[in-house]
């Protein structure tokens, strides 16, 4: 079988003239590399493909592939991450993960926890701030927790994300209006602990992979999984193994991150936050349909470390849940 691989390679754009923070969500070379030799020892024929634009013109010269491993996080416009799932679509090639409306749905955070909230999964209070104004729709006391509404990798997420007085949300708003150019998601900010959880496979054949707990350590920035502590998570963050045989806490996190999985029509494999308020609630933060995939560094394979699963393994079920989607029917 012959396996396509597409990706947003973060050395090209900076090449290209993005900067560093435009770059954060795309892959270093080395998690292609180990994406690849993963594949390959599994007795697959891989080909390198690229980003969406390098899609478009292999697919004009007439390549074809079996499957596409595509971890692509696009670039421009909410829908980024649809770009190469629709692509393939449009010329009926199967791939791993999720589809062009949960890849754009679930990027929107705001929309995706209003499908959360009506799915009466539990999910605290917000609101969308679409553009500057002197009254912000908030029906919740603070402290608020804002964040841009389409962005991944902690981008915009800082303790200044944390606002204790009503006055702060509108000048706070703006700012971040004019910096990313998109809505704001504003929020309960919810000071418990932080979960995130690893699923693997598709509806009722979804099932929770494990748990990690986020531990910010001394150094870190307070209070938040911001952009800093995530970018230098090997000094600024434990992450910490908890089982829900252990902990009722983190069965009652894992039900929750599957609910939201399922809801949500997510596939193959990724990630769900939840983070709980200051009585010990658990509620849904996101989901992430498109997990990284660096060995060491992402959450998805950290968390199988702790399982104990093999990085090899992890990819194996992938592509195991991918190919199981596609039998008997190319068009999903």
């Amino acid at each position: 079988m012959k396996i396509g691989m597409t990706y947003d390679l973060r050395a090209d754009y900076l090449a290209a003239g993005y900067d560093e923070l435009e770059t954060a969500e795309f892959d270093r070379e080395d998690t292609i590399d180990a994406l690849e030799a993963a594949i390959r020892r599994l007795g697959y024929t891989t080909d390198r493909i690229g980003d969406a634009r390098r899609l478009i013109e292999r697919l004009t010269r007439g390549n074809r592939w079996d499957l596409v491993f595509n971890i692509a996080e696009g670039i421009n416009g909410i829908g980024r991450e649809a770009q190469v799932p629709a692509i393939l679509d449009l010329y009926n090639i199967p791939y791993t993960f999720s589809d062009p409306l949960v890849m754009s749905l679930t990027l929107h955070k705001g929309l995706t926890k209003r499908v959360i909230r009506d799915a009466r999964i539990p999910t605290s209070d917000f609101c969308v701030v679409e553009k500057e104004s002197d009254k912000i729709p908030v029906s919740f006391p603070p402290p608020f927790f804002i964040k841009p509404v389409a962005e991944g990798t902690g981008k915009g997420v800082s303790p200044q994300s944390i606002l204790h007085h009503d006055r702060d949300l509108i000048p706070a708003c703006g700012a971040m209006l004019r910096t990313y150019r998109q809505p704001v998601l504003v929020e309960r900010y919810l000071s418990g602990r932080e979960f995130t959880v690893g699923i693997l496979g598709t509806g009722t054949d979804a099932e929770v992979l494990g748990t990690i707990e986020v531990i910010l350590l001394s150094g870190a920035e307070k209070g938040v999984y911001s952009y800093v502590n995530k970018e230098k998570c090997e000094e600024l963050v434990q992450y910490r193994p908890v089982r829900s045989t252990e902990e009722l806490l983190v069965r009652k996190a894992e039900d929750i991150a599957l609910d939201a999985w399922r809801v949500l029509g997510c596939r193959d494999a990724g990630r769900v936050d939840i983070r709980c308020d200051e009585f010990g609630r658990p509620f849904f933060l996101e989901v992430n349909p498109l997990a990284g995939l660096h060995p060491d560094h992402s959450d998805l394979p950290i968390i199988c470390k702790g399982i104990p699963l093999a990085y090899e393994v992890l990819i194996e079920r992938i592509l195991a849940s991918a190919l199981m989607r596609i039998k008997g029917n190319r068009a999903l």
